[in-house]
């Protein structure tokens, strides 16, 4: 007989398919990761990390987010977060402004100069990404893994209060 605490005790280990997709997407992952990192460290002298943060703020009204808000696009803790930050402040690429609402909260806001440096990398991260990713898929894939990754994504971001996300860490 098979009870509730017989399962749980019992890992559902990855069948050979499974494992297969499982591991060519980590592979795939981190090489992509890797490829768009290297361009962006010889193009611009920054992670890609810091070039998203970069985007979202030329993405954001008046080039400014609250920087919770950032992290939370990010999808990185408060203190990665204000680390990439300062270093993005100490090459004049972002500013941090106070919340004249509430005295704890500040800005990030986008400087004209990081506005230029992202004009000028913008490109050649765009053709990496062609390149590494869009270039090797025909439309059908393209579509049928954007779909997959949202399916993925939306499972992933709870919506209840409380969540363990690394922005509210």
């Amino acid at each position: 007989m098979n009870t509730a605490s017989d399962s749980a005790a019992q890992p559902r280990w990855l069948n050979d398919e499974e494992q297969r997709v499982w591991r060519a997407y980590l592979h795939a992952t981190t090489l992509l990761e890797d490829h768009l990192d290297r361009q962006l460290q010889r193009d611009a002298g920054m992670p890609h990390i810091y070039y998203g943060l970069l985007v979202g703020l030329a993405e954001a009204p008046r080039r400014r987010l609250r920087m919770t808000e950032l992290a939370m696009q990010a999808k990185i803790t408060r203190s990665r977060l204000s680390h990439a930050i300062a270093r993005l402040e100490k090459n004049g690429w972002v500013r941090r402004e106070d919340c004249s609402s509430d005295k704890r909260g500040q800005f990030a806001v986008l400087t004209d100069k990081g506005a230029e440096v992202l004009g000028h990398t913008a490109p050649g991260h765009v053709a990496a990404v062609r390149q590494a990713l869009f270039e090797r898929l025909r439309p059908e894939q393209q579509k049928a893994l954007g779909e997959i990754m949202e399916i993925v994504a939306e499972g992933l971001q709870p919506d209840e209060a409380g969540a363990d996300l690394p922005w509210l860490r």
